[in-house]
């Protein structure tokens, strides 16, 4: 019996020990989906004959050009996409999945999707390129008005660490449910600026990128609260602690960063939620932020995104930004964004009040690939 038990155990042990090895004797998947140099793009899926397969993500507006299945393969194909980064899963027979021949996965708060890149001018910025490249840190600093320690990502750019150069600093915000991953992942921030910088259209900067939900200190499963699933509703934050604590960001930066002083050397964007907190943060601060890039900005407003030229408050803390007003105030928002509407009242009352801003409005709507422009367009505008 007590052979049986250390032969057992023995088993076990080997067992594990294999399970816990590197799968490099799996086949490698061949390069999935396939991109034509004419913006053809072929998907493929192994399913049953018969299973209802489609594309969802970036293409669900876009109808397939054709649909075959050939020796046990499903085969989707969409013509003509112009050049740019895309999201997209599968949907078989109701069941949302990946692509299980795709290693290229981005996390949107709490779902995942694949990605890939038709080449061409439309995604020169976000394809991943032979020049000099920046550093990624993430970083934590103390927050007394938010109770400990939180984490935010930090980009330098390539030379910063041989160099003793001062640089301006632009802070990037995520919108509602993101995290300090957000932009370097999703929003192919580093990308877009090793690109730029190499290429000599935007200033080499340090950019930030905090984590913005004041209920959370960083991004999930990076702090003791767990392996929890992040949702939306960890960026609520109804007292504005987030904005109201912001000096500690810059605080952080300034004593640990080589930055140049002053706020013609600072500039705050960010996205939806990110939006609206680099909406009230720079009007908070009118001496801090010479560059302003609001992108689908939540603009509300005590709670409210209604009557906004009728209240006193905000028309006074807009006048005071104004009086000596940011060398560049962008607001960008797709066509068929949920936040047009609110955006257009603000926009109204920046013209009642003859305040000047730059103004894009884009096809599509509340999306990354919408974002992801908005950032590319926006740097070469800063520090010059």
């Amino acid at each position: 019996m007590k052979k049986v038990l250390v032969a057992m155990a023995l088993y076990i042990g080997v067992s594990a020990a294999a399970s816990a090895q590197q799968n490099i004797s799996l086949p490698v998947p061949e390069k999935r989906p396939t991109v034509e140099a004419n913006g053809d793009v072929t998907f493929t899926l192994v399913a049953p004959e018969g299973s209802d397969i489609s594309v969802k993500g970036a293409f669900a507006n876009l109808q397939p050009a054709s649909v075959s299945f050939t020796d046990g393969e499903h085969r989707i194909l969409f013509s003509g996409v112009e050049p740019g980064l895309y999201d997209y899963w599968f949907e078989v027979d109701g069941v949302r999945t990946l692509d299980p021949s795709n290693p290229y996965v981005a996390r949107d708060i709490a779902s995942l999707a694949n990605i890939f890149i038709v080449p061409g001018e439309g995604s020169k910025w976000f394809e991943s390129k032979d020049v000099p490249h920046g550093s990624v840190h993430q970083v934590w600093y103390e927050s007394e008005g938010l109770g400990g320690s939180r984490r935010m990502t930090v980009y330098t750019p390539a030379g910063y660490e041989t160099s003793t150069e001062q640089y301006p600093v632009l802070y990037l915000l995520h919108g509602m449910g993101g995290d300090e991953n957000a932009w370097s992942e999703l929003g192919r921030a580093v990308e877009i600026l090793d690109n730029q910088i190499a290429a000599g259209v935007t200033k080499p900067m340090i950019v930030v990128m905090p984590n913005g939900n004041a209920l959370r200190k960083a991004a999930p499963g990076c702090t003791g609260d767990g392996m929890y699933i992040p949702e939306g509703q960890h960026s609520v934050d109804p007292d504005r602690l987030f904005e109201k604590n912001f000096d500690e960001i810059i605080g952080y930066v300034e004593a640990n960063y080589r930055v140049k002083p002053g706020k013609e050397n600072r500039a705050i964007a960010g996205l939806s939620m990110g939006g609206g907190h680099s909406w009230r943060i720079s009007m908070e601060r009118p001496d801090s932020f010479d560059y302003v890039g609001l992108f689908s900005p939540a603009v509300r407003w005590n709670g409210m995104g209604v009557n906004m030229e009728n209240d006193p408050e905000l028309v006074d803390k807009l006048k005071r930004q104004f009086e000596n007003a940011p060398k560049f105030y962008l607001i960008a928002i797709g066509k068929d964004d949920f936040l047009l509407p609110l955006n257009d009242a603000y926009r109204k009352m920046l013209d009642d009040q003859r305040f000047k801003y730059e103004y894009v409005e884009s096809g599509g709507g509340h999306e990354w690939r919408n974002w992801r422009d908005y950032l590319a367009d926006f740097l070469p505008k800063l520090f010059n």
